[in-house]
């Protein structure tokens, strides 16, 4: 197998250029912001996805499996006055870093993306584009009907975060407002009903003030609020994964479908990430705590006691995180000195250990220790970590072509650095900027150092069936 996948692989690589596909420019800040100063310097971001892309989430027109990151979208951005947005987990600090442009006026462009089970989006100053599968309405677009390319979402815009999950779809406005949509079984929508909501609705919390951060999984969605109160709603099945203790649990058929307080969180919460069956948040002095399912030492506390009341990780009460990541039965975390703690599962190579065994409290990653880790995500059994120097190393499941590595065992135990097809796709030199992961693909976004000096361009790819059908024939001759 691993032979084959190489020779595919090479396959893409040398493709002819007659099957070069166009990546559409989504944005162009100087197209986009008239005030701003004429002909404003600008850099070029790309978005590249890989996988397994069955239902269209990989934004490349077909269904396909990308063996390695293609671009789906360039966006022209501010050279010196962009950010990334707000991720789930991250604990965000705002920056005073902002450029004129034009009139004295103040204007950051904010990017971001997310993958959720079978869906993708991106987000560019406000604005949503989103794709792949369409059923249950978590495109919001008003219809169930999958979507193969980016298509900008005409119902909603202001956006500063979007969190994607199993059939839903949660947002959170600049104005600290929660929208939600796609399937609402189980209460995952927060709307009081279970039916699906095909676009965006406002979710109607009983907090005070606006809400500053989101998170959600495959049922349950966290938010929280600017004073650092943690509301829950969606799946409850006696794990404790919402958090609220006895008598406070479903509304109905296991679900619970309006936000409640978490009552039992002692400190004022600043991010938080849902995992499968499990909830993470830290505090802003960057203490971590959990709750929920721990039969596989998801909670990290040494033991598979699990229960509904928040505590601290022991291990860790003297450890300064600022960014957690959930998998569907392991977890992530990254230290104020950059480096990767895993724990949990590890029976698909998710922890980054080099071995299949669980690991009981959090424990460095051995294999990036070198590195100054500034990013990291979890699908739901891979992992990924971005570094300063913008390399990107992936590990895990593999099954899905999910790590971005041709030719990787289906199992990747240790991490991996994903290698760029740059002189194939054009990117010359370029830092990787962020990372997300679905269940059988990924995305990330990529920066150019010297966009001055070349342009990115439409990458060359293949889909795996077309390859093994090359493949094939030149076997049989």
């Amino acid at each position: 197998m691993a032979i084959i996948r190489h020779r595919i692989s090479t396959l893409t690589r040398h493709i002819s250029s007659s099957a070069t596909r166009k990546v559409s420019l989504l944005f162009d800040f100087n197209d986009t912001h008239p005030n701003s100063q004429p002909d404003a310097a600008t850099s070029t971001l790309q978005v590249l996805s890989w996988g397994r892309g069955a239902s269209g989430q990989l934004g490349g027109g077909i269904e396909e499996i990308r063996l390695y990151p293609s671009p789906v979208a360039n966006l022209r951005v501010p050279k010196t006055s962009f950010t990334l947005s707000q991720t789930p987990g991250r604990i965000t600090r705002e920056s005073a870093d902002e450029e004129s442009v034009g009139d004295g006026e103040k204007k950051t462009i904010e990017v971001g993306i997310s993958c959720g089970l079978f869906h993708s989006s991106l987000i560019v100053d406000g604005t949503l584009w989103i794709w792949g599968k369409g059923d249950g309405g978590r495109l919001g677009l008003g219809h169930e009907n999958s979507m193969f390319v980016p298509t900008l979402n005409p119902h909603i815009d202001s956006l500063r975060c979007v969190a994607l999950g199993g059939l839903h779809t949660v947002a959170l406005t600049s104005s600290g407002e929660v929208f939600t949509w796609g399937y609402g079984g189980f209460g995952a929508l927060g709307h009081s009903v279970y039916h699906r909501e095909l676009s965006p609705r406002l979710v109607k919390g009983s907090w005070e003030g606006t809400v500053q951060h989101i998170a959600t999984s495959g049922t349950h969605t966290a938010a929280v609020t600017g004073l650092g109160e943690l509301y829950m709603w969606g799946r409850e099945e006696g794990d404790g994964r919402l958090g609220l203790g006895p008598g406070r649990g479903p509304d109905q058929a296991g679900g619970l479908s309006i936000p409640c307080k978490v009552k039992a969180m002692p400190c004022p919460v600043a991010a938080v990430s849902c995992g499968g069956f499990f909830t993470m948040a830290l505090t802003e002095d960057g203490q971590l705590w959990n709750w929920g399912a721990n039969s596989n030492n998801e909670l990290g506390r040494g033991d598979k006691i699990g229960g509904w009341k928040p505590k601290p990780i022991p291990s860790l009460e003297d450890v300064k995180i600022n960014q957690i990541a959930s998998g569907g039965y392991h977890s992530l975390a990254l230290t104020d000195d950059g480096k990767v703690l895993s724990w949990g599962h590890g029976g698909r190579g998710q922890l980054g250990h080099g071995s299949l065994q669980n690991q009981k409290i959090p424990t460095v990653i051995e294999a990036l220790a070198h590195e100054h880790v500034i990013d990291i995500s979890c699908g739901g059994s891979s992992s990924a970590a971005v570094t300063d120097k913008g390399k990107l190393y992936m590990w895990g499941n593999a099954q899905d072509s999910q790590l971005g590595v041709p030719g990787l065992p289906e199992i990747q135990s240790s991490p991996v650095e994903v290698n760029f097809l740059m002189e194939d796709d054009g990117l010359g030199p370029h830092k990787v900027l962020s990372v997300s992961i679905g269940a059988s693909h990924a995305m990330c976004e990529i920066h150019g150092s010297d966009s001055e000096k070349y342009s990115f361009k439409s990458g060359n790819t293949i889909s795996y069936l077309e390859a093994a059908r090359d493949l094939n024939s030149q076997h049989s001759q």
